[in-house]
């Protein structure tokens, strides 16, 4: 399971499935959290998640240069798990340096395929929904959406989770 997407919606059961998976792999688990606290409601969900991974699992902040994190993390015997991708890219879109995520997206995709280990990357599908209306928006589906589209190329496995349910379009797991 070198290098996995998971994708889904809000409170599909993707996180968990990404767990699992890691649980699965008997290596060395390594959380790489890519939100930031702004606000309760996100502390909530950091919280709901830091208490649902088993206690021997290191965790890593990632909030915006994520490919040299990996790229530091990265390791034969170690299993990434990065929750979540659009997360990463809401960060990057929002941060005051407006080149900040074509740079870090580049830098991404290129050390990507030069990662050793299993890499686990979860995300939210965004392309089901309408065309939303502010810019901002569109700019963070339609790069999220590009995103998914260059990282499925490349996985060795690539599945949704509906409800709780994998469904592989990519691979086997």
């Amino acid at each position: 399971m070198p290098l996995t997407l998971v994708l889904g919606g809000a409170r599909s059961g993707k996180s968990r499935y990404a767990e699992t998976l890691a649980s699965n792999t008997a290596q060395t688990v390594i959380y790489v959290a890519t939100a930031q606290v702004h606000d309760a409601a996100i502390e909530k969900r950091v919280a709901l998640h830091k208490d649902s991974r088993p206690a021997e699992w290191q965790t890593v902040e990632s909030p915006l240069q994520l490919a040299s994190t990996l790229e530091s993390l990265a390791h034969d015997k170690v299993t990434l798990l990065v929750d979540c991708l659009t997360m990463w890219v809401t960060n990057c879109l929002c941060a005051e340096d407006n080149i900040l995520i074509s740079q870090e997206i580049d830098a991404f995709k290129k050390v990507l395929p030069t990662l050793s280990g299993d890499i686990i990357l979860v995300s939210n599908e965004v392309g089901l929904g309408v065309i939303p209306m502010g810019e901002l928006t569109r700019d963070y589906v339609d790069t999220a959406g590009k995103l998914h589209q260059d990282i499925a190329a490349q996985a060795d496995n690539v599945v949704m989770v509906v409800s709780g349910l994998p469904m592989a379009f990519k691979g086997v797991v």
